[in-house]
């Protein structure tokens, strides 16, 4: 740059020159000028020869750092080609190696599953057995084998052979022992347990049920009536050696816990509520009546057969004996008819009497179902109400309203059916009796128009 300025410059000078005539001032400054030029182009040759210099320097070290980084390189890979193989060879050996320790421990490996299984399968019946609640620590055995992660040890495999053979044989056995048991309060006490097998067990108070899980027996908040208690008390109560029937639960307790809960009579009629005691009441108001009147017409019966056996001796406790006595000495002189009017009139006023209380069963006997189809309606209004409020999450929030529904129409049809078999008993009583009635007033007529027509 600095060459061109003053090649510009001399340029300038001369061109300057041939126009005017030259001043001595001005060949001094020209010359100058040149000396500048000069230097400035030695000096810059001198830069460029420097960097020159520096830029060969830096290439070659750069060279040298590119060699060295190129080895590095090459070492790098040389290794990582080592560590590979080594890699390689090491994972063959260890699969080798697992390949040979699962051939050596199969056996082994299959003992530990069945193992755990074992001891899983026994825990989970453990865990209601009867049994537990003699020996506790059973629970705390059977967990340690069935939840170890690690191969069962020697002394683990005998104790779950041992309780094994401790399960099967007391399936057989019948034992009393000392326990712990809680009362239906939560109150915790020592108590005499008996055990049969190992599917149920009952103390002198009832049955006893161990919890999921627990080792402490508790007795059945309510326990089962009729023979089941009655066969608990009997057989806890017989000596040693003794042969008594026994009921036992297989599915230890459940089938009690469900016989326990379900509902006595007094408890069933309950549940039908208001409507329930309705029907009950006419149906007590209905079968005394029918009885009363059952009662009276078999004795009315009785003395008709009394009476049929000396008619020409009416007497005036029974219809018939009233009925002829018609034929007295102050109507025996009338004509026919008029003694056919008389008779007619006897049997109306006897027929009452023989027939009382039947439109009244009758009427009980159409009321009770229609008051069972009002404890159903009333039973469904309080099941959909528990519906409408709690929803149908819980069927137990439901069995009120229909436990009312249901026992209500069956209290209705139990009230109505008997009845009903009762009112037709004593419509037909009472129109056998109305038919000799009338028989026997049709005999005394006719007797009467014989021995008219003979006059």
């Amino acid at each position: 740059m600095r060459q061109g300025l003053a090649v510009a410059l001399v340029t300038t000078a001369l061109l300057g020159g041939s126009l005017m005539a030259p001043a001595p001032v001005a060949a001094q400054d020209m010359e100058s000028l040149l000396q500048q030029i000069r230097e400035s182009g030695r000096e810059q040759q001198r830069i460029n020869r420097e960097r020159e210099q520096r830029f060969l320097r830096q290439r070659n070290e750069r060279r040298s750092l590119l060699e060295e980084a190129r080895a590095e390189r090459n070492a790098a890979r040389a290794r990582a080609e080592r560590v590979r193989e080594e890699f390689e060879d090491g994972q063959a050996r260890i699969n080798a190696l697992k390949e040979k320790l699962n051939e050596a421990s199969a056996d082994l490996g299959r003992a530990y599953t069945a193992a755990r299984s074992t001891a899983g399968d026994l825990r989970a019946a453990a865990r209601t057995s009867p049994l537990t609640a003699q020996y506790p620590e059973r629970l705390e055995k059977l967990s340690a084998i069935a939840d170890n992660p690690q191969l069962p040890t020697l002394t683990q495999l005998e104790q779950l052979w041992f309780l094994l053979v401790e399960d099967m044989t007391a399936t057989g056995q019948v034992a009393r022992f000392e326990a712990p048991i809680t009362t239906v309060l939560g109150n915790r006490r020592q108590a005499e347990l008996m055990r049969v097998g190992a599917f149920s067990a009952f103390s002198e108070d009832g049955y006893v049920l161990l919890p999921e899980g627990g080792t402490v027996a508790q007795l059945l908040p309510s326990q089962p009536g009729g023979r089941f208690t009655s066969a608990a008390e009997d057989f806890f109560a017989a000596e040693s050696g003794a042969l008594l029937p026994a009921l036992i639960d297989p599915s230890r307790g459940r089938l009690l816990e469900v016989e326990a809960e379900k509902p006595d009579v007094a408890e069933r009629i309950a549940q039908g509520g208001l409507v329930g005691y309705t029907i009950l009441g006419i149906g007590a108001v209905g079968l005394i009546l029918a009885v009363l009147q059952l009662v009276y017409l078999s004795l009315v019966g009785g003395r008709v057969r009394r009476q049929l056996q000396a008619t020409d001796q009416p007497r005036t406790d029974n219809p018939l004996g009233r009925v002829l006595g018609v034929v007295s000495q102050e109507h025996g002189r009338d004509d026919a008819e008029l003694l056919e009017l008389h008779l007619s009139e006897a049997v109306v006023k006897e027929t009452p009497r023989l027939e009382r209380f039947q439109s009244l069963l009758k009427l009980f006997v159409a009321v009770a179902p229609l008051m069972g189809l009002l404890g159903t309606v009333t039973g469904m209004i309080l099941t959909f109400q528990s519906i409408t409020l709690f929803g149908t999450g819980d069927p137990k929030l439901m069995a009120g309203g229909i436990s009312q529904a249901l026992v209500t129409t069956v209290l209705g049809l139990c009230v109505a059916i008997p009845l009903l078999f009762l009112n037709s008993l004593l419509g037909a009583r009472s129109r056998a009796l109305v038919q000799t009635l009338d028989e026997e007033s049709a005999l005394v007529l006719a007797q009467r128009l014989e021995g008219d027509s003979r006059a």
